[in-house]
């Protein structure tokens, strides 16, 4: 048996020992190494029993995954309070394939989807349409409170947990998710302690506008990497309340901070929970200072590679909404390409465009009038994850665009400012 370094309780100690089952022995070996690999000194309670699991794709080379599902299904063992997963893969309705694209995502790529989909439900999925990567939303439910421990993985959504929401996660790997919320402990270290959540740097905005939430996002993750910001100057544009419209943009701003760096907590001045709560407190004695304005936004912006075989042609594809959009973004996308449509005397997108949003918000999306006009646009609205298009090679000679950070970052779609994109797919 595994002699942990850290301190267990006798209850843990006795799910260690195998006490309740060889499985469930097996998870808490595996919790307790990555916590002794951390120095963690002990495990806490996971206090939001909803997980959030980021391996949401059936690819058909994840066998240990599968096998590994199996033996927790045999075992009896579940997630109780169910859990939400990443976006699916697929939907060929509303995203454009060809046949070969269709034959290789099926059978070969994501080959294992339909067979995955059935042990996640046994494990403790919590519906058919649980799948986003953005689970905080309203309309999916699975949002922590402050203070919540989480056992998630998906960086944009622990990263807005931390930040936004003023909930406790580290950066975990995938299947430690579900490890974690099936076994109801986490190894305490690095963002679960209060030490751990200062900041060291102190970033200071002073943009002539409010700043592109995607590319500030950039700019601050390339610069801070895995640590902690406390950003100064960004509430003169968002003001201090967390509104819906300021949670989107923070969520766009978080996902690129996560992708371009690897930040899992950010803090802003007068806005953000702790940040609220305790000011410049959070910031540690021997904080580094970035200045962020205009020329430093664009100098990071003109940094972007283009990907593209033939640079100086039109694109071919549009994805919008990485993460997914929220309710008040997909009335803000559907008033933009409107408005800017009949700016140019166009009555269709020029180049086809996929929206991606949560399930649940789709479902309230399309009771709208804002749906019809969308789908008059010529854009179509999906709940896959763009980023699991791209994984089809076949996609790699496609000129895609994006106003996406993420997206960009973890794929060869071409970055556009907003109004830029929205001047390619409008003009």
């Amino acid at each position: 048996m595994y002699k942990p370094k850290m301190k267990l309780t006798t209850e843990q100690m006795s799910i260690l020992e195998g006490k309740q089952g060889e499985t469930k022995a097996k998870i808490m070996e595996t919790i307790v190494r990555y916590g002794d690999i951390f120095d963690a000194p002990e495990l806490v309670k996971v206090t939001h029993g909803e997980g959030h699991l980021v391996t949401s794709f059936g690819l058909s080379l994840l066998k240990p995954v599968y096998r590994v599902m199996d033996q927790i299904i045999d075992a009896g063992l579940k997630v109780d309070d169910g859990f939400t997963m990443d976006p699916r893969p697929l939907d060929t309705e509303n995203v454009p394939y060809n046949l070969l694209d269709k034959f290789i995502n099926k059978k070969i790529l994501y080959g294992a989807q339909d067979r995955y989909e059935e042990q996640l439900t046994k494990v403790g999925l919590k519906n058919k349409d649980a799948f986003t990567c953005a689970c905080y939303f309203n309309e999916v439910g699975n949002k922590p409170k402050k203070g919540d421990i989480l056992s998630w993985a998906e960086s944009s959504a622990v990263n807005y947990a931390n930040s936004v929401l003023g909930a406790r996660c580290n950066r975990n790997s995938g299947m430690i998710d579900i490890m974690g919320s099936i076994i109801g402990y986490v190894p305490k270290f690095g963002l679960l302690t209060d030490e751990g959540r200062k900041a060291s740097w102190k970033i200071i905005i002073k943009t002539t506008k409010k700043p592109e939430p995607q590319i500030l996002g950039s700019v601050i993750g390339i610069k801070v990497m895995e640590d902690v910001p406390y950003i100064v100057g960004l509430d003169k544009y968002l003001g201090n309340e967390l509104t819906d419209d300021v949670c989107s943009y923070l969520k766009d701003f978080g996902a690129a901070t996560a992708s371009n760096g690897a930040v899992g907590l950010y803090h802003v001045e007068n806005l953000t929970p702790e940040a609220k709560e305790l000011g410049d407190k959070l910031l540690l004695k021997d904080y580094k200072e970035y200045i962020v304005d205009d020329n430093e936004m664009e100098r990071i912006y003109k940094s972007y590679p283009v990907m593209w075989k033939n640079k100086d042609k039109e694109g071919q594809l549009a994805f919008i909404g990485c993460p997914h959009l929220s309710f008040a973004q997909l009335n803000e996308w559907t008033d933009i390409l409107v408005a800017n449509l009949k700016k140019h005397n166009n009555n269709k997108l020029n180049i086809r465009t996929v929206l991606c949003t949560a399930p649940g918000v789709k479902e309230e999306f399309i009771k709208t009038p804002k749906y019809q006009e969308l789908l008059k646009t010529g854009a179509t609205l999906t709940c896959i994850c763009p980023l699991m298009y791209t994984s089809n090679p076949l996609t790699h000679s496609r000129r895609l665009m994006t106003c996406s950070n993420k997206l960009r970052t973890y794929s060869m779609a071409r970055f556009y400012k907003i109004d830029d994109l929205v001047n390619e797919l409008t003009k």
